[in-house]
């Protein structure tokens, strides 16, 4: 498993960017092949995304899909200022497990 994690800053209210997230950027991402499960957070001063895929391919093929939304739907309101895809070694929030090396 693999997941985006990608951090924002951003102006306006946060509550109604998750909502619109919710509602806009969550149906696209679930209509990508490898999908397995999304999360925005806020520490107050940034917005932090995090999205588990099946592989790095298709993280790497949601970026695009994120971008476009963002873009169409966010545009002057959240800045990209960082995102990695990253393998996932152990996660109780999505099954797994280093001791089986699988999920769990």
């Amino acid at each position: 498993m693999h997941v985006r994690i990608a951090k924002y800053t951003f102006t306006g209210d946060v509550n109604d960017m998750a909502r619109r997230a919710e509602e806009g950027m969550v149906p696209i991402f679930q209509a990508q092949p490898g999908f397995n499960g999304y999360t925005l957070a806020t520490t107050g001063e940034k917005i932090i995304s995090i999205s588990a895929w099946d592989s790095a391919e298709s993280a790497e093929a949601a970026s695009g899909a994120a971008a476009e939304w963002i873009k169409a739907n966010l545009a002057g309101e959240v800045e990209l200022k960082d995102a990695h895809i990253c393998e996932v070694l152990y996660s109780t929030v999505f099954g797994v497990s280093t001791l089986t090396g699988a999920r769990a």
